[in-house]
C-alpha cells in the first residue's frame, strides 16, 4: 500500500518510498546533511553526517549548523527517532537564521521569531510516536533556568 497524506506538511508512506529520498534531495537542493542516530544507516555512505546519539542540545545543535555551514549544506535530512529529527529539525531553520538557538528558543530564550524560512527539511522517522515529523516545534535539551 502506498498513500500521499497532506497536512502541515507532506507525508510519504509504504513500501519502497525509501527510494524516493534521494530524487527528491537533489530536487530541494546541491548538498545534504543527514542527521542520524548511533546506529549506521545504508544511507550514510559518502554522505556528510552528524550523529545525536542522545537528546539533543543547543550547544549540539549550534555544532550542527556550523557543520552544515562548513560543510555547505542546503538540505537537512533526519532519519531516527524523534530527538534526531527534532535536532535536523532545529539545524534547518538556524541554517537560514543565525546560530544561536537560544534567540529563538521560548521562555528560555529571547523567543524571536525566525525571519527567514527555514533550510529544505525531509524527516525520516524511524519510530512511531513522538510525532516531531509533523511539528514545527524541536525539543532542546540543556537549558536551565535559576
Amino acid at each position: 500500500m502506498h498513500f500521499e497524506f497532506a497536512t502541515a506538511t507532506r507525508i510519504l508512506f509504504g513500501a519502497g518510498t525509501i527510494r524516493e529520498l534521494e530524487p527528491a534531495a537533489k530536487s530541494l537542493g546541491r548538498r545534504a546533511l543527514l542527521v542520524t542516530g548511533s546506529r549506521a544507516s545504508d544511507l550514510e555512505a559518502n554522505r556528510t553526517v552528524l550523529r545525536i546519539t542522545a537528546e539533543p542540545t543547543v550547544d549540539r545543535i549550534r555544532e550542527g549548523v556550523q557543520y552544515a555551514r562548513d560543510e555547505q549544506c542546503d538540505v537537512v535530512i533526519g532519519i531516527g527517532g524523534g530527538s534526531v529529527i527534532d535536532a535536523a529539525k532545529a539545524i534547518a531553520a538556524l541554517l537560514t537564521n543565525g546560530s544561536e538557538p537560544l534567540d529563538y528558543l521560548e521562555v528560555v530564550g529571547k523567543g524571536l521569531p525566525l525571519s527567514n524560512p527555514s533550510a529544505p527539511f525531509i524527516a525520516i522517522p524511524t519510530t512511531a510516536g513522538t510525532g516531531s515529523e509533523v511539528t514545527r516545534n524541536a525539543v532542546l535539551a540543556g537549558v536551565y533556568c535559576d
